[in-house]
């Protein structure tokens, strides 16, 4: 996978939308809400609801997983991509963190389409 395909797959989620809130820094979010950083080799997604959930990652992939700068005690790790971990799980660590994120809006914020 590359920058392309994962802001691709990233943005197919319903409410979706690209922004670059920082310089040069690509995220996903819904509504308000950080759902994935993307870089050229690297996703940042929330990975657990607390860091004891998100190590989880680490301990499968130690060499491409580490806890994210700054927000990784709130859960966020930083993937790395094109390495040990399949393009499968990286997709699926995308619809963790976006499912995650999405579930603590409010349910008047939540986009049309997302139904859990």
């Amino acid at each position: 996978m590359n920058l392309d395909s994962l802001l691709e797959y990233s943005l197919s989620k319903p409410g979706a939308w690209k922004d670059m809130p920082w310089d040069n820094d690509l995220v996903a979010k819904v509504d308000k809400k950080i759902f994935v950083f993307l870089g050229d080799d690297w996703i940042g997604v929330k990975c657990g609801d607390n860091r004891d959930e998100a190590d989880e990652w680490l301990m499968r992939y130690p060499d491409d997983a580490s806890v994210s700068p700054y927000i990784g005690r709130s859960g966020w790790n930083v993937l790395q991509v094109g390495g040990a971990i399949p393009d499968q799980e990286i997709q699926e660590a995308i619809d963790d963190s976006y499912l995650i994120v999405v579930s603590k809006l409010p349910k008047s914020r939540r986009p049309e389409g997302w139904d859990q």
